[in-house]
């Protein structure tokens, strides 16, 4: 209560992930909270605890694929990025968030 930062939603970062490296293609799990941070005008803070639970989470689904590469500061990374299956996911995910927004838009809307 009374934190400035919102909590994410259970179910809601498995979507903003995916929907990050639809965008910016392979990211390490640094860069992944990041954006999410920069997209969300940093209404989210995210943190080691968070994220990469939802990236292991995410590669046991097999919805991404993980390699390990060198980062911008020269360090050993861990790249995520979208499997085949994942692809697919985006949709089905995005879909599902979109029906419940619209559930939810009907419920915040004055009553007629």
């Amino acid at each position: 209560m009374g934190e400035s930062k919102s909590d994410v939603l259970q179910g809601t970062l498995d979507l903003m992930v995916l929907k990050t490296l639809e965008a910016m293609g392979p990211l390490h799990g640094y860069g992944i909270a990041r954006r999410i941070e920069q997209v969300s005008a940093n209404g989210l803070s995210l943190n080691q605890g968070t994220i990469y639970p939802a990236l292991l989470r995410l590669q046991q689904r097999r919805w991404i694929k993980a390699a390990w590469g060198t980062s911008e500061t020269g360090r050993r990374a861990k790249f995520y990025s979208l499997s085949k299956i994942g692809q697919k996911q985006v949709t089905e995910e995005t879909e599902n968030w979109e029906r419940i927004a619209a559930t939810m838009a009907r419920f915040l809307a004055p009553s007629n």
